[in-house]
């Protein structure tokens, strides 16, 4: 044993007493994996302790993968986890907490050279080269999250989904929000982004129950409530026109305060309420604007826009805080790319990487149920000691848990060698498929002929 090598002493192994709880959830969950459950567990395993791989069959050498390598993607090909039913059971865990807050966005698989995966879809995927377009062939996949904490970088996915080459994004995020607020006792807050910030996503979520506090592009127009109805002709459904980059068309706010922020500095957050966009009148919002008042010299900062929609806002000091929350969808996104390797696997099929990404819900849970039962192990260039366990540093240090609780997997049983493929048969091509390119239906105009 090299030097650099240290072994953990006996104390730093948490005791199973402690992570009872843990034990519990992983023996619940899997029993309702279905076929090839034990495969599926040895390989969430195998990706939780291993931190950099080359290629996704390299789990099959983890130690605590106790099966052939074959048998990673024979797992993932037979494996049936039963996505809603599991967020039945991530919502249980946090419908005690007294305000739920709901956080959603979707993500890029991307499959640049894959002709032969059926239904791939042009995605958005920022590109680190400037002036190249945005954009990646792949599969998309949309996700709710709940964020537990106030800072922080924890998300809670409780549903991973892939968007089908005839749905939209923003389509399915309406139905995964009406699954999750339905499973929840409790109203929620849901922070969205700046693409979900339109009237098209207000009207798809119109009869969901809950709150949502959405961000919306600068160039966005919203209108006024309707003057009264002067008695002739059709009664006006919008008022005003405000265009949020052309100030002179604004109006003076309900509500304007002042804050000091420790990171941020001085901000000036200023209120509108009862404005619509022009395709939902039926639906008044309150829109939020957040200034940050530079000294002078310093670099200047575009202007935050938010939109608060459904009962009773909170405070205006308070609900621009609640929308930073939602990058910790961002920070997750971020850790299941490069630490639990989600877009390392090329999976011949949409099925086959839908069972795979189901279970980066699974071992985020196992990794926040574990975050305070962990002996801190960091890597010889990060901080030594941190107040709270990012979701990296307790997956550094998940190999001692799995000690203390093991695994409900059963032990693989030896069926002999497979007689592999017959000699002279020839081996037919998989069909190629083309690339899925979505586009928004828009009436056509016809034009009127003159009498």
């Amino acid at each position: 044993m090299r030097e650099t090598e240290k072994v953990p002493p006996i104390s730093a192994i948490p005791t199973m007493t402690s992570l009872a709880d843990l034990a519990e959830f992983r023996k619940r969950i899997y029993n309702g994996l279905g076929p090839s459950r034990d495969s599926l567990f040895d390989l969430m395993d195998a990706t939780l302790t291993s931190r950099s791989l080359s290629s996704f069959v390299e789990l099959s050498l983890s130690p605590v993968f106790r099966r052939q390598w074959s048998s990673l993607y024979k797992g993932i090909e037979r494996g049936q986890p039963p996505g809603r039913e599991l967020m039945k059971l991530y919502a249980q865990r946090i419908s005690e907490t007294p305000q739920v807050v709901l956080a959603g966005d979707h993500t890029a698989y991307g499959r640049l050279w894959s002709p032969t995966l059926k239904e791939r879809t042009y995605e958005h995927q920022p590109q680190p080269q400037p002036g190249a377009k945005p954009i990646t062939l792949g599969v998309g996949y949309s996700t709710i999250a709940c964020i537990p904490e106030e800072q922080g970088s924890w998300a809670l996915p409780l549903l991973h989904e892939r968007i089908t080459s005839f749905e939209t994004p923003l389509e399915k995020a309406a139905e995964q929000l009406q699954q999750v607020c339905e499973a929840i006792e409790s109203r929620p807050i849901s922070l969205w982004d700046a693409e979900y910030g339109c009237a098209r996503f207000l009207k798809l979520t119109a009869d969901v129950d809950c709150d949502k506090l959405l961000r919306t592009r600068s160039n966005r127009v919203v209108y006024g409530p309707a003057p009264a109805y002067g008695g002739r002709g059709r009664p006006r459904k919008h008022g005003a026109r405000f265009k949020l980059n052309d100030d002179t068309t604004w109006w003076s706010s309900d509500e304007q305060i002042s804050v000091q922020d420790e990171k941020l500095g001085h901000l000036r957050v200023r209120c509108w309420s009862s404005v619509h966009f022009r395709e939902s009148a039926e639906l008044p919002m309150t829109l939020i604007l957040v200034e940050r008042l530079n000294a002078p010299g310093q670099r200047t900062h575009r202007p935050l826009w938010l939109i608060w929609t459904g009962n009773i806002m909170p405070a205006l000091a308070t609900v621009w805080r609640l929308y930073l929350r939602r990058f910790c969808v961002d920070h997750w996104y971020r850790f299941i790319k490069q630490r639990l390797h989600w877009c390392l696997p090329h999976l011949g099929s949409t099925a086959q990487m839908d069972v795979w990404s189901a279970l980066m819900p699974l071992m985020s849970w196992q990794l926040w149920l574990a975050r305070d039962h962990i002996q801190d192990n960091p890597l010889p260039w990060q901080t030594k000691s941190v107040s709270r366990p990012t979701p990296g540093r307790v997956a550094n240090s998940f190999a001692l848990v799995l000690v203390a609780i093991g695994t409900p997997a059963q032990f693989p049983k030896l069926r002999g060698k497979s007689t592999g493929w017959p000699p002279g048969q020839k081996r037919t091509p998989r069909p190629r498929y083309p690339t899925v390119k979505k586009s928004l239906a828009r009436p056509k105009f016809r034009s009127r002929s003159r009498a």
